[in-house]
Order: C-alpha cells, then sequence, then structure tokens
C-alpha cells in the first residue's frame, strides 16, 4: 500500500527535522559503532548516510533545477546507481554529516523562500522508457517520504550496535 503524499508543508518539515534527527540518534556512537552493520548483507549508520546523501544529490538536484529552469528534461537517476559512483561509503561519519548537513541547507536555502505554486513546476522525466512529467514536489515527496523511512532504519541500527 502506498503512502498518501506529502504536502510542501510537511516536506519542508522533514527536510529541516531529519539532520536534527540523524544527530540525536547518532550522538555519543564511536566511528566503529556508526560503522557497524546489525546483520550480513545490512547497512551501517555510515552506509544510510552515504545513501541519503546520495539521494540529497539526485532528487534535491532535481529540485533545483526545475527552479532553476523552464521545461527541464533529463533522464531518471537512481539515488542507489548515483551512489556506486561517489566515495560517500568510504567516509567517515562526522564529516560525512557536516557534508549532508551543508548540502540540506543549500537545499532549504533554495525551498524555504518559494511560493507555494513553485512547487508545481515540471520537468520532463525519461523514466524507464517512458517520457514523464514530474513536478518538484513530485522529488520533495520522494526524498522527504524517503528520509522518513531510513530514519527509522538509522534509529534500530543505532539501537542495535549500542548493545
Amino acid at each position: 500500500m502506498a503512502r498518501p503524499s506529502l504536502t510542501v508543508d510537511e516536506v519542508l518539515v522533514i527536510l529541516h527535522d531529519t539532520p536534527r534527527r540523524i544527530l540525536t540518534l547518532t550522538e555519543g556512537l564511536a566511528e566503529a559503532r556508526l560503522r557497524t552493520a546489525p546483520a550480513p548483507e545490512a547497512w551501517s549508520v555510515s552506509d544510510i548516510l552515504a545513501h541519503l546523501r546520495a539521494s540529497d544529490d539526485v532528487l534535491g538536484r532535481n529540485i533545483k533545477r526545475i527552479m532553476a529552469e523552464d521545461g527541464p528534461a533529463w533522464k531518471r537517476l537512481s539515488p542507489r546507481t548515483w551512489m556506486k559512483k561517489t566515495d560517500y561509503p568510504a567516509w567517515e561519519f562526522e564529516p560525512a554529516f557536516a557534508s549532508y548537513r551543508e548540502q540540506r541547507e543549500a537545499l532549504l536555502a533554495v525551498l524555504d523562500p518559494l511560493p507555494a505554486d513553485a512547487w508545481q513546476r515540471t520537468a520532463t522525466v525519461d523514466e524507464f522508457g517512458a517520457t514523464v512529467e514530474r513536478n518538484a514536489l513530485f522529488f520533495g515527496d520522494w526524498l522527504a517520504g524517503h528520509e522518513q523511512v531510513h530514519l527509522t532504519q538509522i534509529e534500530d541500527v543505532a539501537r542495535n550496535v549500542r548493545r
């Protein structure tokens, strides 16, 4: 069952709150614990952060591009595919988290002043061989909803590695 779409206000609350929640959930964990996966094939907190950074790269860039250009077009890029092209998984947690926070502040500097109707601006996206129109709110909803899922995952992993 699909979750309900988020509103602009809900997206902004989540995007503002995620860095603070990550900080709270990881407070006091040593680097070794942050890199500890709870099970084989599972992600550590650092792995999840690498994925969140890649997601922000892709989805945040999509939103910024929609705001900066009239009728942009591109081919869909998966955040997981993008993460494989970065060195994010190799970063230590603290500098990775600092980079994530800076990235988020830059995105919010664009998003916070937007009027509600700006979120309806669109791009043409080639997704799996089909051309679709996607608005900025689609990507904001994807980014914020995705972060909610991974915050729960960070909470579970952090709890597990604290034992």
